[in-house]
């Protein structure tokens, strides 16, 4: 990559920044996504290459500003992995997976205290660019956690088997209609969200 972005390398991959390949990424998960549903291991080493080489583009590019490069990024992940896993490298012990997410999460919220990072809503943390459908799942899951949402009635809610047919028959209605169905649920996404981040600030001490 670093020879591709040479003054004498490839006229595409010298123009690019951080901003203009930040979807390529994007598209690269879920090629990789196809080729593990589809059960292709040969698809598979390919796609992850090409996610790799998104990483390596950002890496590069974060080189030759002076920001990070590589093997500062390599470093933090496996700082990271061992700081969250104190059950494994450390002396923490954990009887199953709902206290090592719990643990993982305080840890997490411990990192990011007092810098710019910081996440002081309960809320924080869900990618605005997730698919509208998985970020009102993640939304949904925050809000109820904390307290700000209850979570609808089993009694009341279709079945596993309905929701689907459900779903898809309410993306049919907005084409007929004409309406863009995944920017209708991220505006109600988003009305929500308010909505949850008001109860919240009234719930502070």
């Amino acid at each position: 990559m670093e020879r591709l972005r040479a003054p004498d390398g490839c006229p595409w991959d010298k123009e690019q920044d951080h901003a203009s390949i930040r979807f390529h990424a994007v598209e690269e998960v879920y090629e990789m996504i196809d080729a593990i549903e589809a059960g292709d291991d040969h698809e598979l080493e390919e796609e992850l290459g090409d996610l790799l080489l998104q990483v390596v583009f950002h890496c590069q590019l974060g080189k030759e500003r002076g920001a990070f490069d590589f093997e500062a990024v390599t470093k933090r992940i496996t700082d990271k992995l061992i700081h969250r896993h104190p059950h494994v490298f450390g002396d923490l012990k954990v009887k199953d997976v709902d206290e090592v997410w719990a643990n993982w999460e305080k840890l997490k919220r411990e990192e990011k205290e007092g810098t710019k990072h910081e996440r002081p809503s309960a809320l924080d943390g869900v990618p605005r660019h997730l698919p509208a459908l998985q970020r009102a799942q993640k939304l949904t899951k925050k809000a109820t956690k904390a307290k700000l949402a209850t979570a609808p009635s089993p009694s009341l809610s279709p079945s596993k088997r309905e929701l689907g047919p459900l779903l898809y028959q309410l993306a049919a209605r907005a084409q007929a209609k004409g309406w863009n169905a995944e920017e209708l649920l991220r505006r109600e996404i988003d009305r929500q969200e308010k909505r949850f981040r008001k109860q919240e600030a009234k719930n502070e001490p």
